[in-house]
């Protein structure tokens, strides 16, 4: 058991030989644990066991303040970290420790030192990674460590002549550069000058209109940026700026293409700022280069058309490297195409790369070199890495060490201005951080001065909740007024099952507290409530005494009941009783969760409460079972049993406010009449459902009906009522006592708001068909004079002559109303756009001679089909794993789609089932869904890639991937015809087919493709 329980339980244990009369002060302060001892610090704590002591001739195990002996299970057996919180007298491991002995200045503070934040001498400056920004950072880091590129922009000139005044810079207005070579001028001046450890690129960022939540392609951004900043150069007077993105960045290759039959050589001249290196199989970066320039062969269908041959001659082509760039960019390309998800997925593998880089055998050169043929040498330094996607080499015979770029005049000013506010920053920042230290000195001499007078001992004491003193010994949060609502009862004092939460503390600390932080209400000893402890007796006395009435009871119960002098008793409250008295016992003694809904500005939710309390009032009490509505006894003696007046009485200290019905008692006099009409009712309902049964044999067996497509020819006129009337008067018929009884023939649903006819009668003998029942001439007199008939709507048929009965029409009365039939079938069609969780058929087929052959659009398969033409749709050596999944018919219905009418809040649904055939799955869409997001569970549920999936519907080519459902015609219990492509075996193309059929957003909309 744990303590707390067992301190609960030890609390209590006088109950079980007191009288809740005879309860006194004594047991009051021991069932609120006032002598309890506190424990000690550095010891663990301790479990009493209480001894026994002689009180007013009865034993009791009791606290006493006057003698106290103490037994513990446990001894010295560690240090308590945790508070016992079934021990109001225990303040230790309530977060004193932090405050007791010394204490580090800088646990009064959570402001890191600025200093921190200054830049460390001969050091760089690093650059705030703004959420998915490290590839824009590491772009910015190399561009800034190419002096000469630096340089060149600094020799940029400004457009910020309205932001400089005189000879200086506004001071009450930030700078704000207006272009990407102003951005990158000022960002390098910080980079260079500043004396911030990092600095924030948000303006850089923003002015490209990047977003820094998503990560980007490092390589198509250093296409971009390098395109976009040569071409904002371009337009530069200075030719040392103009060309400078070239001198530094650009190379030379050549495609070479030379002929095996004439050995005649073809070039392609080629600039490029970087070169993309495949790494997958590879383990060095040499290994990489070398198959980048690797010879490639030119044969069969790929021979190459030799203009000295006039003929398509076998050949080798080649890249041959002519000059390299200042700044080599060597992109290894770690993200390939994963066919199974449809996405790029990276490579892993580990590359081993040098710090110095030998190009020089893989440069053509003009004169012949033994260098040519020799290994490229690998410097020392060599490293490997698995994440590096870039690797940057700078030439050797351009470096210049010592090299000083001087900063602008006006942007050493920006970046003085700069420096100066964050020295500011600095010395705000220790300023805050000397509060902050000054403060929590002032707190820790309050908490080392109150904490040693909080234990009460035998002198005045109050109560304050633990969760207050903890708050307060929180360095972290504010300490609020005192709050000990939450620990009152329904008599405004101090619950007894509050005292877990509670601390009993001096009434000197309690002084000091209420007059620095307020609050209420003070719990003094005269909170300690004396009726929840009586209460709380009687409640504990009744559980221990349950177990023996329980059988006293039992026994009671077999004796005979004898005269007038027994109580009527509910069968079901009889079978249950005793867990109905353990339940109400427990809820008494729990009272103390619901006695508040506040703790320290915590409230608890009012519509929960409320909720709670309604289901316990909906739940039957003890004896309630045979009240009746009207809170009588119940007139059905099968529910209810006579008991002695012994028994009762036994059951009455347990449920006192039960419901009390002496054998004399007579039942309800309201139910009585109630059964009795009941009764005439039933016998009445019987009679009629009798009478119409027989007036309308036929309509009720659903026999001998008429039918508009092949009308009657012994009459001229049918009548039409609603089908929910039919069905609703069926159910009536068949079960006259449960049904209540139909009175009226309800038409006005058949009927637009101006009176019309909302059905043509080709659809009431289609689709329609089942929202009507039609009726004869003689079963609509039966009918009229049965029920009352708000409408009456009939079919008349009328012939242009016997000779020529192709003229023979149909008139409905009322007419059909046209502006309503048409807005009816605006609606459906909205309602069948307008779906969520819908179902649709997905059919894979093989070939287009299929598709073509059934261009039907459900692709209806014929029964009629020979074996011929099934073969036919799937070739030889090809299967398909999805025609397995047959459902063991090969026809499909034709299927009609859902159609709906809505009128007077009323609305009648149709649909027919589909049926699957083999080669297709149901797949669940709503309307709103996108074209892409229905082929990728298409590739889940027939592994076809998004990009190899022919889609069409009714004939109908489905290509927008942005598109939704709706908009493309896809409505429930559709048929989409798939088409798959083969797989691609030149893995080299993927990338290209992945950028056709599966477009990323990229740098869409951004400032780098000129938006």
């Amino acid at each position: 058991m744990a303590p707390r329980l067992q301190l609960e339980k030890a609390a209590w244990r006088w109950a079980e030989t007191v009288r809740p009369e005879e309860v006194s002060q004594e047991h009051i302060e021991t069932a609120y644990r006032i002598w309890l001892e506190p424990c000690i610090r550095g010891v663990c704590r301790r479990v009493p066991v209480f001894p026994a002591k002689t009180c007013e001739g009865l034993t009791l195990p009791l606290f006493t303040r006057r003698k106290q002996t103490w037994y513990t299970f446990e001894k010295h057996i560690g240090k308590s970290k945790r508070n016992c919180k079934g021990n109001p007298n225990c303040l230790v491991g309530i977060g004193e420790h932090i405050w007791l002995g010394e204490i580090d200045e800088n646990s009064f503070h959570n402001i890191d030192d600025p200093n921190c934040e200054r830049r460390k001498k001969n050091s760089f400056v690093g650059l705030t990674n703004l959420g998915a920004t490290c590839y824009v950072n590491t772009f910015l880091q190399v561009w800034f460590l190419n002096l000469e590129l630096r340089q060149a922009l600094y020799l940029c000139p400004s457009t910020c002549s309205d932001y400089m005044m005189g000879d200086g810079i506004q001071e009450e207005k930030d700078y704000e550069p207006q272009t990407i070579c102003e951005h990158l001028q000022y960002l390098f001046a910080l980079l260079q000058n500043s004396n911030r450890r990092y600095i924030d690129p948000s303006g850089f960022v923003k002015a490209l209109g990047l977003d820094t939540g998503q990560q980007q392609d490092a390589q198509e951004f250093s296409k971009l940026f390098m395109s976009l900043l040569e071409d904002t150069l371009s337009k530069q007077k200075n030719p040392d700026v103009r060309n400078i993105v070239q001198q530094q960045f650009c190379g030379e290759y050549a495609y070479v293409t030379v002929c095996n039959q004439c050995g005649r050589e073809s070039k392609l001249l080629s600039k490029f700022y970087e070169l993309e290196l495949n790494i997958q199989g590879h383990k060095q970066l040499t290994d990489c280069i070398s198959e980048f320039l690797k010879e490639e062969k030119l044969e069969g269908d790929n021979r190459y058309f030799c203009e000295n041959c006039q003929s398509k001659q076998n050949a080798t082509r080649k890249i041959r490297l002519l000059s390299l760039p200042c700044t080599l960019n060597l992109q290894l390309m770690r993200f390939v195409f994963d066919r199974q998800t449809g996405h790029k997925k990276k490579l892993n593998t580990y590359i081993g790369f040098s710090e110095i880089l030998d190009m020089e055998p893989y440069v053509e050169h003009k004169e012949p070199s033994k260098s040519q043929t020799r290994k490229p040498k690998c410097g020392k330094g060599t490293h490997c890495s698995r994440n590096a996607y870039m690797l940057v080499y700078r030439l050797q015979a351009q470096e210049k060490p010592n090299t000083t770029i001087q900063v602008p005049a006006f942007l050493q000013e920006l970046v003085d201005r700069d420096n100066s506010k964050f020295e500011e920053w600095c010395i705000e920042m220790a300023e805050m951080r000397k509060q902050s230290v000054d403060k929590g000195k002032a707190k820790h001499e309050e908490v080392k001065e109150l904490y040693q007078r909080l234990p009460a001992g035998a002198e005045p004491y109050e109560f304050v909740s633990l969760e207050w003193l903890q708050k307060w010994l929180d360095e972290s949060t504010p300490t609020k007024p005192i709050d000990n609502h939450a620990c009152l009862c329904s008599h405004d004092k101090l619950h007894p099952d509050k005292i877990s939460i509670m601390k009993r503390i001096s009434e000197y600390a309690a002084d000091i507290f209420y007059s620095r932080y307020g609050g209420g209400p003070r719990l003094t000893v005269k909170a300690l409530c004396k009726e929840c402890v009586v209460e709380r007796c009687r409640v504990l006395r009744l559980k221990n005494q349950l177990n023996e009435d329980y059988k006293t009871v039992n026994n009671l119960l077999k004796a005979t009941v004898k005269g007038n002098d027994g109580f009527w008793v509910g069968k079901s409250s009889l079978r249950s009783w005793r867990q109905l008295a353990l339940e109400q016992l427990d809820e008494q003694d729990g009272d103390a969760d619901q006695s508040s809904g506040k703790m320290n500005g915590n409230t608890l939710n009012k519509d929960e409460s409320k909720e709670e309390r309604k289901e316990e009032e909906e739940e039957l009490n003890f004896n309630e079972d045979i009240l009746c509505p009207h809170g009588e006894l119940c007139i059905s003696e099968n529910e209810r049993r006579l008991v002695s007046k012994e028994a009762w009485s036994k059951l009455q200290q347990y449920f006192p406010k039960a419901p009390e019905f002496p054998s004399y008692k007579e039942c309800c006099s309201q139910c009585k009449i109630l059964e009795r009409e009941g009764e005439e009712n039933e016998a009445l309902h019987k009679m009629i459902a009798n009478e119409q049964k027989t007036s309308l044999p036929n309509l009720f067996q659903d026999k001998n009906r008429p039918c508009l497509s092949n009308w009657p020819e012994d009459t001229d006129v049918l009548y039409i009522v609603s089908q929910f009337f039919v069905e609703e008067w069926r159910k009536f018929v068949r079960k006259p006592t449960r049904c209540s009884p139909v009175s009226s023939v309800g038409n006005s649903a058949l009927l637009c708001p101006h009176g019309g006819l909302m059905f043509t009668f080709a659809s009431m003998t289609k689709e329609d068909s089942k929202l009507i029942a039609l009726i004869w001439p003689s079963e609509w007199q039966m009918i009229q004079k049965l029920f009352v008939v708000d409408h009456v709507i009939k079919i008349m048929r009328t012939e242009g002559g016997d000779a020529d009965l192709s003229e023979t029409q149909y008139i409905s009365e009322p007419k059909l109303c046209p502006e309503c039939r048409e807005g009816l079938l605006c609606q459906q069609q909205r309602d069948l756009r307008e779906y969520t969780q819908a179902t649709i058929y997905v059919h894979k087929v093989v070939d287009n001679k299929k598709v073509m052959k059934d261009s039907a659009p459900e692709l209806n398969v014929s029964s009629s089909e020979t074996e011929e033409d099934k073969e036919e749709a799937k070739p030889d050596g090809e299967k398909d794993p999805d025609f397995n999944q047959s459902n063991g018919g090969t026809k499909r219905q034709k299927i009609s789609h859902q159609n709906y009418i809505a009128y007077q809040k009323q609305v009648i649904r149709r649909s027919m089932r589909h049926r699957k055939v083999r080669g297709e799955k149901a797949l669940l869409v709503s309307a709103n869904q996108t074209l892409k997001e229905l082929k990728i569970q298409i590739m889940h549920a027939f592994s076809v890639a998004p990009f190899d999936q022919n889609l069409s519907i009714d004939g109908k080519i489905l290509s927008d991937d942005c598109a939704t459902l709706g908009t493309l015609g896809v409505i429930p219990e559709s048929v989409i015809l798939l088409k798959a492509d083969e797989p691609i075996a030149d893995y080299a193309a993927m990338d290209d087919v992945m950028q056709v059929c599966m477009p990323e957003e990229g740098f869409k909309g951004t400032g780098l493709l000129g938006h």
